[in-house]
Parts: C-alpha cells; sequence; structure tokens
C-alpha cells in the first residue's frame, strides 16, 4: 500500500507529459497538379519540457520513422531535402510558436499521399506525431454524382475545386449544357480547418434522352495556362420508353416468320413474347426475337412484347395473319322433306382470307355469295321443284372445296297434263300419268262396269312404269264400251292414284282427232272430189261390218251386234293425204319403250310412241258411231227422238 503512494505522483506526472505531445493538421487536403497546397499544422508539447537550441521540424512523406527511410520533406536544420522535394517545399509557420504549416509548390500526382510531422526540441525530446495528413493532388477536378439518376426527378450535381493555393483562386464553368431543360447553376465556397473548396452546383430534370448525354466541369485558374476538365457520361435511369416489333404481317399456312422487339430502357429491360395471354420466351435484353416455323391457322393472332425493368413496363403488339386456302365446308345431311314445309341449309367453313360461300342446285346457282365463314340458304315454302342436289362451294385466293347435300322432297300425287284416253285400233288406250313422292301408286277403274283395273288380265292390258317421283300406268279395253241407258255411246274410264300423302281419282277424257288433209284442187273440181272421197269411205266400212257380224271367230268385242266404238284406216296415196294422230308426251323415252316392248298378243294395235325418234304420227280415219243393232247386253242406243241413226263426223 505505501509502495502505490509512493508511484502515484509519478504516474500523474507521466499521463500529464505524454498527454500533451499533440498535433492538429487536416485529415485529407487536395489541390490541383501544378499548382501548390498549404497544408495547416500546429503542436504542443509537455510544459515541463523546455526547447535545447531552439525548436525544430521535420516534415516526412509517407511513413513518420527515419528508420524507415522516408523522404525527407523539410528540415528546418539544414537545407537538405529529398531530392523530389528540392525547391519544392517552404515552411511557413513559425515553430517557436508551434506553427508547423507547410507549403508544397508545383505539386505533380506523385506528390499525393500521407505527411507527418516530427517535433525535435533537442536531446531526447524529439517526438514524431501519428497524425498525418494525406494530400491527393488532382489533374481534374471533383463532380458529385448521386448514385442514381431518374429521369423525369430533379438532379443536383456538384463540381468542386480546391482552393488551398494562396498564389491562385480557380474558377468554376459547366460544359455541354445547352440542351438541358431549364438548368440552374448555384455556386459554393466551404473552408474548413483552415482548407478551402470551391463549388458549383448544376440543377436540371433529366428525361430519358439524356441518357448517354455528356456534361463536363472546368476549372480555370486567372493569369495562368491551367486549365482542368471533367466530362461525364449521364446515366438516367427511366421506365422503357419504346418497344419496337414487326408490323403486322400476312403468311401463309407452312411457313416460318421471325418476331422481333426492341426495347428502349435503362437499365436493360426483361423482355417477354406473348401469344393472345400465353407467355412464348423471356429473355433479358435489349431485344429478342421470336421464331415461329411451320405456321397453322391457329397460330394466327395478336403477338405481344412486352419490356419491364424497375422503373416500369411497356408494350407493342402486332397481329400475324395466317393465309390458307378454303377447309371442306360443313353442310346440312341429305334429308327428306315435306311440301309446303321451311327449309334453313347452312353452310360453314374455315379460310383465310374468308371464302366466298356459294350455292348450287344441280351445278346452277340458287343462293347469293356471302364473303364470309357461314351460309344460310333459306327456302320458305318447300315445293317439288327444290328437290334435288345442292352444293356449297367455297373459294378464296388460295384454293376451293365444296361439300353436298341431297334434299328429297315428298308431296302428295298431281295428275298430269298428258293423262287421257285415245282411241286406237278396235278399242281404247288410257294413259294416266301422276307425280308424287313416294312414287304414287296407279290404278283404273270402269264405273259402268264396277271394274278396278290395276293388273293384265284375259280383257285388259295393263301396264306401269315408275322414273323419278312419276309413275305412268296405261291400260288398252280390249272390248268395245258399254252403251249408256240413254243410247250414247260411252267410255268411262277413272284414274286412281295414291301415296302416303294423300289420294285422287279422275275421269280420263276421250280425245277423237280424225283430221283428213286433202289434196287442194284449184277450183270447184277439188272441193267435189273431197266430197266424194268421204260418201265412198262410209259405204267401204259400212260393208265390212257387214261381212264381220257373220264370222263366228271375231272378237266379241268388235262384233257388230254391240259395236260401241270402232274405226278403219283408210289409205291414200301418201302425195295426197298425210296421216294425223294427237300427241301424246309421255315424260322421257323410257316410257316409249314399254310401249315397243310390250306386244305379244296385242300386236295388232297401234302403240302410240312406238317409233323411237318420231315425236308424232300422222293419221287419216274416219270414226263411225253405229247406234243400232243388236246390243250384246240388252241395250239398244237410239237418238233423242228414239229413231235409229249413224253419225259420221269429220275432222
Amino acid at each position: 500500500m505505501k509502495c502505490f503512494e509512493l508511484l502515484l505522483p509519478f504516474l500523474l506526472l507521466l499521463r500529464d507529459i505524454t498527454a500533451q505531445w499533440n498535433v492538429w493538421m487536416p485529415r485529407d487536403i487536395s489541390a490541383m497538379t501544378n499548382s501548390c497546397v498549404v497544408i495547416p499544422c500546429t503542436f504542443t508539447y509537455p510544459s515541463a519540457v523546455r526547447p535545447y537550441r531552439g525548436t525544430h521540424g521535420i516534415w516526412y512523406f509517407g511513413q513518420p520513422y527515419p528508420q524507415l527511410y522516408p523522404p525527407v520533406v523539410f528540415k528546418s536544420r539544414t537545407d537538405i531535402v529529398h531530392e523530389s522535394y528540392k525547391g519544392r517545399t517552404k515552411l511557413l509557420g513559425d515553430l517557436g510558436q508551434k506553427n508547423c504549416t507547410l507549403q508544397i509548390n508545383n505539386l505533380g500526382t506523385e506528390l499525393g499521399g500521407k505527411y507527418y510531422f516530427r517535433a525535435d526540441l533537442g536531446g531526447a525530446n524529439i517526438y514524431t506525431f501519428p497524425d498525418f495528413t494525406e494530400l491527393k493532388v488532382l489533374d481534374q477536378p471533383k463532380i458529385d454524382i448521386p448514385e442514381e439518376i431518374v429521369s423525369e426527378e430533379s438532379l443536383d450535381l456538384t463540381c468542386y475545386a480546391p482552393d488551398n493555393c494562396p498564389e491562385m483562386s480557380p474558377e468554376i464553368h459547366w460544359m455541354y449544357t445547352d440542351y438541358l431543360p431549364d438548368p440552374l447553376f448555384t455556386p459554393g465556397y466551404v473552408e474548413e480547418s483552415n482548407t478551402a473548396v470551391l463549388s458549383s452546383t448544376l440543377t436540371f430534370t433529366p428525361k430519358a434522352m439524356h441518357n448517354g448525354q455528356l456534361l463536363g466541369c472546368r476549372v480555370h485558374y486567372p493569369n495562368s495556362t491551367f486549365v482542368y476538365e471533367r466530362l461525364i457520361s449521364l446515366d438516367v435511369k427511366y421506365t422503357p420508353r419504346k418497344v419496337w416489333v414487326n408490323v403486322s404481317q400476312e403468311v401463309m399456312e407452312g411457313s416460318s416468320v421471325v418476331l422481333h422487339c426492341d426495347v428502349d430502357s435503362n437499365p436493360v429491360p426483361s423482355i417477354t413474347w406473348f401469344f393472345e395471354n400465353v407467355v412464348l420466351m423471356t429473355e433479358t435484353a435489349s431485344n429478342a426475337s421470336l421464331y415461329l416455323e411451320n405456321l397453322t391457322p391457329e397460330q394466327e393472332g395478336t403477338y405481344t412484347c412486352v419490356g419491364e425493368n424497375s422503373y416500369g413496363a411497356m408494350n407493342t403488339s402486332m397481329y400475324l395473319a395466317v393465309r390458307y386456302p378454303p377447309r371442306e365446308p360443313l353442310v346440312n345431311g341429305s334429308s327428306t322433306v315435306m311440301e309446303g314445309s321451311l327449309l334453313a341449309l347452312h353452310c360453314s367453313t374455315q379460310g383465310n382470307p374468308p371464302p366466298t360461300l356459294t350455292w348450287l342446285k344441280n351445278g346452277e346457282l340458287v343462293g347469293t355469295i356471302t364473303a364470309d365463314k357461314v351460309s344460310i340458304l333459306e327456302i320458305t315454302e318447300i315445293t317439288p321443284q327444290n328437290d334435288g342436289t345442292y352444293r356449297c362451294l367455297a373459294e378464296n385466293e388460295h384454293g376451293r372445296a365444296s361439300s353436298s347435300l341431297n334434299i328429297t322432297v315428298e308431296f302428295a300425287p298431281v295428275l298430269l297434263d298428258d293423262s287421257k284416253c285415245t282411241i286406237v285400233r278396235e278399242g281404247v288406250q288410257c294413259v294416266c300419268i301422276a307425280s308424287g313422292n313416294p312414287q304414287p301408286s296407279i290404278e283404273f277403274h270402269l264405273p259402268d262396269l264396277n271394274i278396278t283395273i290395276n293388273e293384265t288380265n284375259n280383257r285388259f292390258n295393263y301396264y306401269t312404269h315408275s322414273d323419278g317421283y312419276t309413275t305412268t300406268g296405261m291400260i288398252k279395253l280390249r272390248e268395245k264400251a258399254e252403251q249408256e241407258n240413254n243410247g250414247g255411246m260411252a267410255v268411262h274410264v277413272h284414274c286412281s292414284y295414291t301415296n302416303i300423302y294423300g289420294s285422287q281419282s279422275v275421269q280420263l277424257q276421250l280425245q277423237q282427232e280424225k283430221k283428213y288433209i286433202m289434196a287442194v284442187i284449184v277450183g270447184t273440181i277439188g272441193g267435189v272430189a273431197v266430197i266424194a272421197f268421204i260418201i265412198a269411205a262410209v259405204r267401204f266400212v259400212g260393208q265390212n261390218n257387214q261381212k264381220e257380224n257373220g264370222n263366228p271367230g271375231q272378237d266379241v268385242g268388235s262384233r257388230v251386234e254391240n259395236p260401241s266404238m270402232f274405226y278403219s284406216a283408210v289409205k291414200k296415196d301418201k302425195q295426197s293425204l298425210r296421216k294425223k294422230v294427237l300427241k301424246t308426251e309421255l315424260l322421257g323415252s323410257k316410257f316409249n319403250s314399254i310401249l315397243e316392248e310390250s306386244t305379244g298378243d296385242d300386236s295388232d294395235y297401234q302403240h302410240v310412241g312406238s317409233t323411237a325418234g318420231l315425236e308424232r304420227q300422222e293419221l287419216n280415219y274416219a270414226a263411225l258411231d253405229f247406234m243400232r243393232g243388236r246390243p250384246r247386253e240388252g241395250n239398244v242406243g237410239r237418238g233423242d227422238d228414239g229413231s235409229d241413226y249413224t253419225e259420221i263426223k269429220t275432222k
């Protein structure tokens, strides 16, 4: 305890002594090359120390201790300094006043570094201060640039020039500011701890267009040739402002295409290609290309390029059209419809450009031409004439395609105009022609005899033939027609035609055309000759009938006892008379061939239309109706006055 009390005064004294070896100098100081710099410096030492032979000082460069061979900047005892500093250093301060300020002239960049001061008070009182000043020798001014420059946000740029040389004072100017929007220049001056810095602040609002623009700060010392400049390139951050893509284009199916996208942004964007809402590719770059091969119509649509960075996003779209010929149209299925109903035929297809759709029926145009993907052909009230094959034809500049369907119209049977009865050799031939769908069935009815004929028997020949929707029925009456109670001649034949939609029955009209074409003889002699010929023909027919009445082998239907109808043909020279008969028009040549084939026992009957290619036969004949004779079944035909008569008709 006593020992500690003895050491305490000594420790306090030692602490006081060491605490008073202090130095003050700026931590950092700067100067321009070729100019000068003044490093302000003051120091203190303990009060108990007495300088021996005055106070001296030494400045060292780089290291604080001589044993490390630092270059001597300045020694107050002698003029001997390091070779690098000869004639370039000067001690401005009075060391007796504890001022160690140093001036260095004609600065070069090689002189930049740490400077230490050493106080030499003589004897053992030498102390090197650990504190130092770091000199920065600049060959260009300093510009204070923010870490981030953002478009449309105000920006301050400050240019600094050190003003630590008492012999020269700098001036600052900004360069390349002509294209800046409303630039503002603010001068400044900072002096701290005997160091001074001159400044100039440039204020403006940069835009994306200013990215990469050069700006310069120029420092000039008047009355000298020293000029210092520094250029900077603005790194302006901005959201993508432009996105370029291919213009909308048209390509053929199966071909390939490359879509390009360029994005103007800072920093470099992330580029994403979309098809509709589907991501196709993503790449971080200023541009990106999308490759599409073997294109299909499904790839037609809108392609969008999106450029995005941390400041925003932008996109641009283009339309890619894939051209191709029409696909096979989709149409209604073949169908059967009722007469009078409504029918709508639909045709749809795909093609690019949109194809023209045309409706054809049996090869002829029936629908309007539409340039679209869908066409509807409406038939408001179906008739049998609407039956047939319908085809939808799709065409565009790249090709054509078509699809067909059949429309079958069902309708109740109708009687055609050629239905009638005509006189043939020794009997009557009746033809009934009806059209309907389904094909109608035909039968004949003789109301006078209460007979229905739908097949051939020993009394009647029955033929039937169908062609398309038309059915043709024919009978040949082998017997003479019965007489009516009033004594007149009658051939009553009814035709019935039937299908599932209806049935009709009509009486067929008997048509007799007796035309005589006589040679025209000039004058009265010609007329007399015609009359004489007619009388001779009548007598000739009467004699033949008397012979037939006595012939037991003659057909029952042709006997005189019951003559209801017959005729005879009188042949004349072809140069004077021509044959004339009624034209019977059937539907096509098929029915004519049937008549030709159905000869058999009826070969003695005159076949209507039996000569192929001959549309009209001519026959000169006279038809005589004998109303008197022995009736076969008890009925006698008489005139209105009860007298027997013979009627001769000529035409």
